[in-house]
């Protein structure tokens, strides 16, 4: 988790110098276009031979994303980026714990059953501490109380099987609270650059479409940057909130079909 982290820490530094030399990058060429516009002018332009190779190149995928976050301001889009990082952040580890936490129930419940059978309750618990899961836990835990009666292991299943649920479900209030703040955010950088806006016009004392259209460009920038977050971060909690349920259910079955084993064991 720790390295998830570092790592896209890494990406989210490498992403805003890479903006910065962007924005450095256009504002020098801004200036220079200014400079070279009266000399131009004064001169006929040659025939270009390779007129495709002086067409400035089109901005596409990252480069569009850069450009758009810049011209978002960064003070109001950085934290809509912050969002969207540390619940990828959660999300990945999250299905990374649960893909590695997956196992063939059915052929574990086999194994832990022909061992019981075979070799006892140690030889069912030694099946259980070579397998991974929290399926597996929950058997350990019924089966180290197996001599003090069916009562006792049904307890402790479930009691054991709600703590299990309960570290599958970490870190999911942490991204559903991204997925409520990232449009938040991006409504208030929308409030902010209406605010802008307006003053503009007051302090022009005349509407005009460039006197408004850095403000609302903001705002419209920081609420869209917001709605993709939230939508991103949306499907990817509700795919770990399927597989939580899913794995739950097999749990819920698994924890019933070794009390039927206890039970047909001690009744022989």
């Amino acid at each position: 988790m720790k390295k998830l982290f570092a790592l896209l820490l890494v990406t989210t530094l490498v992403f805003f110098q890479a903006t910065s030399v962007i924005a450095q990058d256009s504002t020098v060429k801004t200036d220079t276009g200014a400079q070279a516009a009266a000399p131009a002018e004064k001169e006929e332009a040659a025939p270009s031979e390779e007129p495709a190779a002086a067409a400035p190149a089109k901005a596409e995928g990252l480069q569009v994303i850069k450009n758009k976050f810049i011209e978002g301001d960064p003070v109001w889009m950085t934290p809509v980026l912050i969002c969207l990082i540390l619940g990828l952040a959660i999300a990945i580890e999250r299905i990374l714990t649960l893909s590695f936490s997956t196992t063939n129930t059915k052929k574990f419940m086999s194994n832990v059953e022909d061992a019981l059978n075979s070799g006892g309750v140690e030889a069912a618990k030694e099946v259980c501490r070579n397998t991974r899961g929290p399926i597996a836990s929950i058997y350990y835990q019924g089966l180290d109380r197996a001599d003090e009666g069916i009562e006792i292991v049904e307890k402790s299943v479930v009691s054991y099987g709600s703590v299990q649920m309960g570290q599958m479900e970490k870190g999911l209030v942490w991204l559903n609270l991204f997925i409520a703040l990232a449009p938040m955010l991006g409504f208030l950088g929308t409030v902010i650059g209406m605010i802008a806006a307006f003053d503009a016009i007051a302090a022009a004392g005349d509407i005009s479409p460039a006197v408004v259209a850095g403000g609302i460009k903001i705002a419209l920038l920081t609420t869209v940057a917001g709605l993709i977050v939230a939508i991103i971060l949306q499907i990817f909690y509700n795919a770990i909130v399927t597989k939580v349920d899913s794995m739950v259910n097999t749990m819920e079955d698994a924890s019933i079909s070794l009390i039927d084993m206890l039970v047909k064991k001690n009744s022989k």
